[in-house]
């Protein structure tokens, strides 16, 4: 399926982001329990992070998309890293996905792995695009992008000018990074048009649940802390239902306010925690 039919529509779309189980002792059940939750929210497509590792038996992400699609009937897009596998490792996780009926993949560079060095194969996801729309020109392809910049992008513009090479590869649409500043996400989405960039971009929205596991994740994606959440990490960081509710509360803020200034659609991460996702979008159900 072409995902640009589906912003074709001037309305904001909403889907989700879950991830695969950590082993599959114990822990394939759940991830079933939370999609089955999440449909209620009838999503616009659900994304699956990649879980294979450069293990090619790990196939707990083609099937869980598979999942999505065959039993819950919503669109999967599922996650492909590329930095730390190599051609053959991608073509037999293509091969998987076609098999299994799945053809949107969001293509991604991954995380390097300390001491163990990149596949020589992609250096950069526009690779990882480019060699997937030669291979096999009926997946749709999403790319990721950084509202605050990568954190190993030289510049503002030079990561610009790199995202306009993976929609020039075949990139048909775009989801971002977290952020917690709205002002962050416009001032990149007018950049984006300058540069040409035309494709639907999505909003990535992380609902805070801890303040240690947020303090983490920007450290790794280089997303920056407004003072105004600052504020409420601080005061709630010992009491686990405040911070919830508290960080809720700015995440709706986030969306309404995203929503009233014409974002293509909003992507929540939702950490596989579908009680924190039905409160959002019950939120702003009238909206959607």
């Amino acid at each position: 399926m072409d995902l640009t039919k589906l912003f074709e529509e001037k309305k904001p779309r909403f889907s989700l982001e879950i991830f695969p189980p950590k082993s599959h002792t114990g822990g394939t059940e759940t991830i079933y329990e939370t999609l089955a939750e999440l449909k209620e929210l009838r999503p616009a497509f659900i994304s699956c992070t990649y879980g294979a590792g450069g293990n090619r038996a790990d196939t707990s992400t083609v099937d869980i998309c598979s999942i999505i699609k065959n039993k819950y009937g919503i669109t999967p897009i599922a996650h492909l890293t590329c930095v730390n596998n190599t051609r053959e490792d991608i073509d037999a996780v293509l091969d998987l996905l076609k098999q299994a009926g799945v053809s949107n993949i969001l293509a991604l560079r991954g995380d390097l792995k300390p001491g163990e060095p990149p596949k020589d194969d992609f250096r950069y996801a526009s690779e990882l695009i480019e060699y997937i729309k030669q291979r096999e020109p009926g997946f749709f392809i999403s790319g990721a992008c950084y509202p605050e910049t990568h954190p190993d992008a030289p510049s503002e513009v030079a990561d610009i000018l790199n995202l306009k090479r993976k929609v020039d590869a075949g990139a048909g649409h775009l989801m971002s990074q977290l952020f917690f500043n709205n002002e962050d996400f416009y001032r990149f989405r007018d950049m984006c048009a300058v540069a040409g960039i035309n494709v639907p971009i999505e909003a990535g929205i992380m609902p805070v649940t801890s303040k240690s596991s947020i303090m983490r994740m920007v450290s790794m994606c280089g997303a920056s802390i407004p003072a105004k959440l600052a504020r409420l990490l601080n005061r709630f960081e010992n009491d686990e239902r405040a911070l919830e509710d508290a960080c809720i509360a700015y995440a709706i803020d986030q969306v309404i306010d995203l929503i009233a200034n014409d974002v293509d659609g909003v992507h929540l991460y939702t950490m596989n925690k579908p009680h924190i996702a039905k409160r959002i979008f019950a939120a702003i159900e009238s909206m959607r």
